[in-house]
């Protein structure tokens, strides 16, 4: 056994990328959405740390990817929990769905 390689990590961040592509498809409440969108900005990260640690050798480029696009997701989700809380005092509801005439 060889241990943890390159690809196990890509695998990881995969597969957290597909089940954050695949609920913010499927489900209907925007705090669903919101999660979603995160674990899709996980899975980059997660690719971004892989090949700043196997293929960047001391160079910090992937490191400060990792920084920039989570401090993109935390702006992302304050204006989205904000559009949010708008919303809802509105339509008083979390489906997506209610939301169409916007």
């Amino acid at each position: 056994m060889t241990g943890i390689t390159l690809y196990h990590y890509l695998l990881i961040g995969l597969i957290t990328f597909v089940i954050g592509l695949a609920g913010s498809v499927v489900c209907k409440n925007v705090i669903k959405v919101l999660i979603c969108i995160e674990l899709i900005l996980t899975g980059v990260n997660i690719n971004f740390a892989t090949f700043a640690r196997y293929c960047g050798g001391t160079e910090a480029d992937g490191y400060v990817m990792i920084l920039f696009y989570t401090a993109i997701g935390a702006a992302e989700l304050a204006v989205a929990l904000y559009i949010f809380y708008f919303m809802h005092s509105k339509k008083y509801s979390e489906n997506i769905e209610k939301y169409g005439d916007l």
